[in-house]
């Protein structure tokens, strides 16, 4: 008999100088008393909250359940291979670069930190900083963060609820503040501050600036049109389409069935996170698990075949690897 099920994930809020005590958007029931940046919700020392696994992190579990839970696409039988988190910028984060796979193992790391944003709440005149202007070197860049002026070196360009933005490894990138965003990653936390506009942490310029490309695929996703689904009451939006993660967004007001194979029949751990609304995800002889705005749900790979059920709404994204090799999604600035 199989142990595992859908694990409903405690979210592990982070403080981080750039962000905020005001998380009602998406956690109005939490109050918080210093800044929280970030929520991880599928890290490998994130918990689960449900079920007789109740307080066993995802990286025990990947050792002990291996294929069982990521999956037989991940590259890494035994490791959680996805990181999925909100990010809360009130203040703008450093400037900072993560390495791609072949930069990552030259210092001794597994893999490199390519990841996604999907950005659940915009206001106006919210920006990012992404990638190096057209024509600028990394001696150049080097020399701006000597004269305190990288981001004048950054291309910045706005952003608006619904976006979809690719951020390859080697990309020179930063956040500013007024949007709350939904990051998917390789499951690494290896981040070269180059800039921190005064802030008193380290900077990490040797290994930074090593990690750092002039020019990389990274930028806004270019995506196919949704989809109507379950009798044209629901709505399924894919975002992207990567080498290392494929996300897509569910608006539920009908009962869906999903799997956790792929259209290459191989399985992957997938993991839902609400953005508004509340659902359960059910699947055969396993008790339903209800998850709300802010929750992930993991889904191991051997479950098969699962439901959303919506209790009324639900909007959720849906994170897994893909079965096959992918390319790099198709971006503009």
């Amino acid at each position: 008999m199989n142990d595992l099920y859908p694990l409903l994930m405690v979210p592990a809020f982070d403080p981080r100088p750039w962000g905020t005590e005001d998380l009602s958007p998406i956690y109005p029931n939490h109050k918080f008393e210093t800044k929280i940046g970030e929520s991880w919700l599928s890290g490998d020392d994130c918990k689960v909250g449900n079920g007789p696994l109740t307080g066993q992190t995802l990286a025990e579990l990947s050792k002990e359940y291996q294929r069982e839970l990521v999956g037989e696409a991940a590259r890494d039988g035994a490791r959680f291979p996805l990181l999925l988190k909100f990010l809360f910028p009130h203040e703008k984060l450093s400037v900072q670069v993560h390495p791609d796979d072949e930069q990552a193992r030259r210092v001794g790391q597994p893999w490199g930190k390519t990841e996604c944003w999907y950005v659940a709440h915009a206001q106006p005149g919210a920006q990012i900083g992404l990638g190096l202007k057209p024509g600028v070197t990394v001696r150049q860049l080097e020399e701006g963060i000597h004269q305190q002026r990288a981001e004048e070196l950054l291309s910045w360009i706005n952003v608006y609820a619904g976006d979809m933005i690719y951020v390859a490894g080697g990309t020179v990138h930063t956040l500013g503040p007024g949007s709350i965003i939904v990051e998917t990653q390789q499951q690494s936390d290896t981040t070269y501050r180059l800039y921190d506009y005064g802030r008193p942490r380290e900077l990490h310029l040797k290994d930074g600036l090593a990690a750092v490309k002039e020019k990389a695929r990274s930028g806004k996703v270019v995506r196919p049109a949704p989809e109507q689904i379950a009798g044209g009451k629901s709505r399924h939006e894919p975002l992207i389409a990567a080498p290392y993660f494929v996300v897509d967004r569910f608006e539920a007001r009908e009962p869906l069935q999903l799997s956790t194979k792929d259209a290459s029949g191989r399985s992957s751990v997938q993991i839902l996170v609400a953005v508004e609304g509340c659902g359960a995800v059910e699947a055969s002889d396993i008790d339903a698990v209800t998850f709300a705005k802010g929750d992930a749900v993991v889904v191991p790979a051997c479950v098969g075949s699962f439901g959303v059920r919506p209790q009324w709404t639900v909007e959720f994204l849906r994170a897994y690897v893909p079965g096959k090799p992918l390319p790099e999604p198709e971006t503009r600035m």
